[in-house]
């Protein structure tokens, strides 16, 4: 207050003179009538001042109030005020004791980061350090114990410490699954648990095959494994498998069409033919095999994907890949995947086992992994058409309908380089291989433009661009097909009866199937009833197609069976 009147005094002195305005604001020595004359005189002779005084009233009434709030909005509405670092100063005690009266880490962590150089910085670390101590001595969070670890190496709860990490680490692993429990394996090398984790993982290894109807394999397991007598329920498990596997091959002509396997070539007919001279023989077995809801499938479907020279066959093994790990009961598909990652990570080294990698991850849902080990596969100047079509899909089912169009243009680039690169020559004839080639060219052409027009319809993002890209997809339909046409000509000249591009006698033949099987269960509990049941509940858990799965449940719940 001496100092503002000191400078009113000098203005007078050397005849400014204080306006009336200004006197009047002095008279009433007021926060409201120094703002009023700054809101009306903003350029005045003594805004100088009364800014002064107006800093000085208001840290009066922050230093009544006496809070956090008051405080902060003092310094923020005047940072270089004179009373600027008594605020600073207040508002530090006032962080710090209720930090120390809280008590906890996150307390005492975010006081010090507000103020990492205060005052009271030496203690906040010293409670900090107690706290910690105290949380770690009750938490279950695992990364918690992780951190305090790291941080506090030679601490002499360390051993203790480590025990609870091991714990919370196997207790979490046990009910969360496979993945978890190879983790767990990985992480802890002497850790006390790690028979029960390798018993569980034996459990779920049983139980695929259990599923699959591999009966004799399970128990062959079970028998020669050392761990093999901690698997409690095995038994009881073995009789369930039995009597579903007796139903399974009840000679009633309903109970066998009520099954997916009735329709199918068997798995082994079917491997045989994944190596057909025919790529289009190739890309229809690894279409059938992924009616074979069994964990015998995955390795030959995740091989033809990963080897496969032909891009329909490679898609339709990964297609055919993903319907058989959603058909498995999810512990099991679960381990069936995270037992192959295992193994791939100890020798990934090439883009082929990258690939095999990412397509595991991607069909178990861990997008943002598998996003990784696709980039690690991708060669830019040679693109994967199987790679860009799934990045297609993915993009359409997030919305982002502008990046797949992206996506889509590098596929009918890819489709365009090889319609153009193909030979065919009536004379020196069109070998097999190039037709098929050119089949999945045109097909996938074909993805890509509706893919890009669906955009167009959807999107004003970047129209222009979308334009183009609608261009040049139409100028690798038309030549792709074009040249497809041209190759199945020769081809039917040299082979009368080959087949052609649009054969799809087996994709005809298993959606058949699918109205036949559910024809058969909406009547097998009345004309079979005590198969049903099982009969039913096969199907609902493990039939490959959702519609015979959800008419299944259907029927179960018509019976009262739950």
């Amino acid at each position: 207050m001496r100092k503002f009147r000191a400078l009113s005094l000098l203005l007078l002195l050397t005849g400014c003179g204080a306006p009336r305005a200004y006197q009047r604001a002095q008279e009433a020595d007021t926060l409201e009538a120094y703002r009023a004359y700054l809101r009306e005189n903003p350029e005045g002779d003594e805004a100088e001042a009364v800014q002064v005084r107006v800093s000085e009233l208001e840290f009066e009434e922050a230093s009544k109030l006496h809070t956090v709030v008051a405080y902060k909005r003092f310094l923020e509405a005047h940072p270089e005020a004179a009373k600027a670092s008594a605020a600073r100063a207040l508002l530090e005690g006032l962080r710090f004791n209720a930090a120390k009266e809280a008590g906890t880490a996150a307390a005492l962590r975010q006081f010090l980061k507000d103020h990492p150089d205060g005052a009271q910085r030496d203690e906040a670390q010293r409670l900090l350090k107690q706290a910690e101590l105290k949380e770690v001595a009750t938490t279950k969070d695992t990364r918690q114990l992780r951190a305090y670890l790291q941080e506090a190496p030679d601490d002499p709860r360390r051993l203790e410490v480590e025990s609870r990490l091991d714990d919370e680490t196997f207790s979490r692993a046990e009910t969360a699954g496979a993945t978890q429990l190879f983790a767990y394996l990985r992480d802890f090398p002497a850790g006390r648990y790690r028979e029960q984790a390798k018993v569980r993982l034996l459990a779920l290894e049983v139980e695929g095959l259990l599923v699959s109807g591999l009966l004799e394999e399970a128990e062959a397991r079970v028998a020669g494994h050392p761990l093999g007598m901690k698997l409690k329920d095995f038994p009881a498990r073995l009789a369930r498998a039995r009597a579903e596997r007796t139903a399974l091959q009840s000679s009633e002509p309903l109970a066998q069409a009520s099954q997916v396997g009735h329709y199918l070539r068997s798995l082994e007919d079917l491997k045989r033919a994944l190596v057909a001279p025919d790529p289009m023989d190739r890309w229809q077995a690894a279409q059938e095999l992924g009616q074979h809801v069994s964990v015998r499938a995955v390795d030959p479907l995740l091989e033809t994907f990963r080897m496969g020279r032909n891009p329909l066959v490679r898609q339709r093994a990964l297609e055919s890949l993903q319907t058989v790990l959603r058909a498995l009961p999810g512990p099991v598909a679960e381990y069936e995947v995270a037992v192959r990652l295992e193994s791939l990570r100890e020798k990934a080294n090439s883009a082929e086992l990258y690939l095999s990698m990412a397509a595991l991850l991607d069909l178990s849902g861990r997008m943002a992994e598998a996003a990784t080990e696709y980039q690690r596969a991708f060669a830019p100047e040679d693109p994967d058409p199987v790679v860009l079509r799934r990045w297609v899909q993915v993009r359409e089912e997030r919305r982002q309908l502008f990046s797949a169009a992206v996506a889509a243009r590098q596929l009918s680039l890819w489709a365009l380089r090889v319609a153009r690169d193909e030979s065919i020559s009536p004379e020196g004839g069109v070998p097999l291989a190039s037709a098929r080639q050119l089949c999945a060219a045109a097909r996938n052409a074909r993805f890509a433009s509706e893919t890009i027009a669906r955009a167009r319809k959807a999107s004003t993002e970047f129209p222009e661009d979308l334009d183009g890209f609608a261009v040049m997809a139409a100028e690798a339909l038309k030549l792709s097909e074009a040249r497809l046409a041209d190759a199945e000509l020769v081809l039917r000249e040299q082979t009368p009866g080959a087949r052609t591009c649009g054969d799809d006698a087996v994709g005809e033949r298993l959606e058949n199937a699918v109205s036949q099987r559910r024809e058969a269960l909406r009547t097998v509990g009345t004309k079979l009833p005590k198969l049903a049941p099982l009969l039913l509940q096969v199907a609902r858990e493990r039939d490959p197609s959702p519609e015979v799965r959800t008419e299944a449940a259907a029927r179960l719940s018509a019976l009262g069976v739950p």
